[in-house]
């Protein structure tokens, strides 16, 4: 592979995650999912390292992701400094450095579904990319936190 296909590659990549932060600042859990295998991972995690929770299939991450806050919060995602590792013509590997904040309603109530007022976190997003038929898939995506600031 020369270096104007693993560039070309590398482009690719960064929309498909340019799709997965615009879709879930969108509320557009379909799309996002869609982004994924059919058989996709999404596996978010705590500051100190153990896992929140684990999804497994499109159904499963746009169902989990799509009620995990109310249709009017305010969700912004940022994608930072990514580093991209094209292994094959159809396999990948990239980290980008992420924050995301969720703004919720002034009025909205704090319980256990929704234990805050907003969230601003840092971390990163560690992905394995495959293609298929033509098109890049997010295989695996797992999210390292840093920090979780919260206010109640």
């Amino acid at each position: 592979m020369d270096a104007v296909e693993r560039l070309s590659i590398t482009e690719e990549l960064r929309r498909v995650m340019a799709r997965y932060v615009y879709s879930a600042d969108h509320h557009r859990w379909q799309d996002l999912a869609g982004l994924f295998t059919p058989d996709g991972t999404f596996t978010p995690h705590k500051p100190d390292g153990s896992v929140w929770l684990r999804m497994e299939g499109r159904k499963e991450i746009a169902r989990i992701i799509g009620s995990s806050g109310g249709p009017d919060d305010v969700l912004i995602h940022h994608l930072f400094s990514d580093e991209i590792d094209v292994e094959s013509e159809t396999t990948a590997r990239g980290t980008w450095a992420m924050e995301d904040i969720v703004t919720r309603p002034e009025d909205a109530e704090v319980n256990d579904e929704f234990p805050f007022k907003s969230m601003h976190g840092f971390g990163h997003y560690h992905a394995r990319f495959v293609k298929v038929d033509g098109s890049w898939y997010i295989a695996e995506l797992k999210q390292t936190r840093l920090r979780l600031d919260f206010t109640y």
